[in-house]
């Protein structure tokens, strides 16, 4: 390519980061006007961008637009933001959940997971008794079914941190509670991910190659993770910040490459090298905030690219039969199963549902989730984009919900008992 050709290319390039962060800043300000987390509007404003523009500009005029050496490029600046992001989640779980009875953690996050499970192995089942190719794939029948379970089993922490902010529930026993049991379910999703990946390869070999990646993978973080928390380590970051972070930022999007390279999902990359950042260090924790911004910023480049690359294909298959049945076996199976796991825990009835509300909030990480398994060839876009539908229609609920709760619960405090 020549050097005008490589100043065009950058200048595109740019020009579709510009607007894709004017987007956000967009939908986040929207999002807000309707009393909903930020996320919320820049996740659907990303996705819908680009199906609109090709669907109003037509095919040929959207690929002028966005030719796809800059959708190339635009994918890899998404994947670059969405490793630094993933670095400070993993940083995040890790801080470790506040300290409850062992019979209410257990409860509700066995009352989250199971029934959430099988409500994605009922959506799995529905599908494969209307037996249509587009909504099937070709994926191994294993792999198909656990991941659908496994995306209706998921509640986002980041998002559910957020709200717990916004509704000023962050120290109230329902919030820590949700949050202390969306940590434990993320590190069970993370590990049930990994064993649907092993089920794709197709072949016990495949299974066990990947199983041994990731053996080596995680002996390499422990090494790593012995030499960060050594005393001159820590000095290093902490007195030349700039220089840490940087490294911190290349190290992890090096590692989500190279977990590329070798055929296991980038995701898995930069979640391991999360694990291997001392956590509860100020010096490390503030390295990482820093790089877990940068990332957050380019995160909605993406949501574009999945909405380009997926939606675009998908938004005219998905029958509304399965819209439907995906959003209310979501909103079941976390709503429900987070209720009847706080109230065998021992709490209050209001306590629980209020549990269940809050675990039924997905967002970003079910976005992060949805896109492996596409990328992996486990569902196709028409269920990608059921499976998308459900994780904003139940976050978006989470805010409504709890305010309907409040005043349900008020009502029934002010309104005198019925004399018999």
């Amino acid at each position: 390519m020549s050097v005008g050709g490589v100043a065009l290319f950058l200048g595109h390039l740019l020009a579709w980061t510009a607007i894709v962060l004017l987007l956000a800043w967009l939908g986040r300000i929207t999002a807000r006007r309707l009393r909903q987390p930020e996320v919320v509007g820049e996740i659907t404003g990303g996705l819908l961008v680009g199906p609109a523009l090709h669907a109003l500009a037509g095919a040929d005029a959207f690929a002028v637009l966005l030719p796809g050496d800059v959708l190339h490029g635009l994918k890899l600046l998404g994947e670059a933001g969405l490793a630094l992001f993933l670095l400070g989640l993993t940083h995040e779980l890790r801080t470790g959940p506040v300290r409850f009875g062992r019979r209410v953690v257990a409860g509700i996050v066995a009352g989250s997971l199971v029934p959430s499970l099988c409500a994605g192995g009922l959506l799995a089942g529905w599908v494969l008794l209307v037996d249509d190719p587009a909504l099937r794939g070709t994926a191994p029948l294993p792999a198909f079914v656990l991941f659908i379970a496994v995306g209706l089993s998921i509640t986002a922490v980041p998002v559910l941190a957020r709200i717990l902010a916004d509704q000023g529930l962050t120290g109230s026993r329902e919030g820590r509670l949700a949050l202390t049991g969306a940590i434990i379910l993320d590190a069970a999703g993370w590990v049930l991910l990994s064993v649907v990946l092993g089920l794709n390869t197709r072949s016990l070999a495949g299974l066990l190659q990947m199983l041994a990646t990731m053996v080596a993978a995680v002996l390499v973080v422990l090494v790593l993770g012995r030499i960060l928390r050594t005393r001159a380590a820590g000095a290093w970051a902490g007195g030349y910040p700039r220089s840490a972070t940087v490294a911190v930022a290349v190290a992890s999007i090096a590692a989500a490459l190279t977990a590329e390279a070798v055929g296991v999902t980038m995701i898995f990359g930069a979640v391991l090298f999360g694990l291997a950042i001392p956590a509860n260090s100020p010096v490390w924790d503030a390295v990482v905030a820093t790089v877990t911004r940068g990332g957050r910023s380019l995160v909605p480049v993406f949501f574009v690219v999945t909405g380009v690359t997926v939606l675009t294909a998908g938004f005219g298959a998905a029958p509304w039969a399965l819209l439907g049945l995906a959003t209310g076996l979501g909103i079941l199976g976390k709503v429900g199963g987070g209720y009847l796991g706080a109230r065998l825990g021992g709490e209050s009835r209001w306590t629980s549902v209020r549990v269940g509300v809050l675990m039924n909030t997905r967002g970003l990480t079910e976005l992060i989730v949805l896109q492996v398994g596409y990328s992996a060839g486990i569902v196709t876009p028409p269920m990608f984009l059921a499976l998308v539908v459900m994780a904003l229609v139940t976050t978006a609920l989470t805010g409504p919900l709890l305010s309907l709760l409040d005043r349900a619960r008020s009502r029934a405090a002010t309104t005198p008992p019925r004399r018999l």
